[in-house]
């Protein structure tokens, strides 16, 4: 169980760790929806291509660059594995933080609660 903080600096301290820890998880959340939409769009993208019988065009900038189905297919699987190793390094990295994040919420808590308790 966490221990009481007595000491005002070191609550200072663990809420600072908590808020910025909180960000990072927040952030990473963030980021993992936007790749998890970049995923959806690959996979509309390969069905459509799946479909498609006529030339094909990529995007270079602002142009548009005719290109075989068989390299449209191998960019978007590229960029599908790529996507999705970012997706699972993120995951990995939110599984550290949380461990740390709910000790020092433990800890807050109770030092909330032991105030209240001496202002009661």
């Amino acid at each position: 169980m966490a221990q009481p903080l007595r000491n005002p600096d070191d609550l200072q301290k663990n809420l600072a760790e908590f808020q910025e820890i909180s960000r990072q998880m927040q952030m990473m959340g963030n980021q993992r929806q936007q790749l998890m939409m970049q995923l959806e769009e690959i996979k509309m993208a390969e069905e459509e291509l799946a479909k498609s019988e006529k030339g094909i065009y990529r995007a270079i900038g602002p142009l548009l660059v005719e290109t075989s189905k068989t390299d449209a297919l191998a960019d978007l699987k590229e960029k599908k594995d790529l996507f999705d190793m970012r997706t699972g390094i993120l995951a990995k990295q939110e599984e550290k933080l949380k461990p740390k994040m709910e000790e020092l919420r433990a800890i807050l808590e109770k030092a909330i609660k032991e105030n209240r308790l001496k202002q009661g």
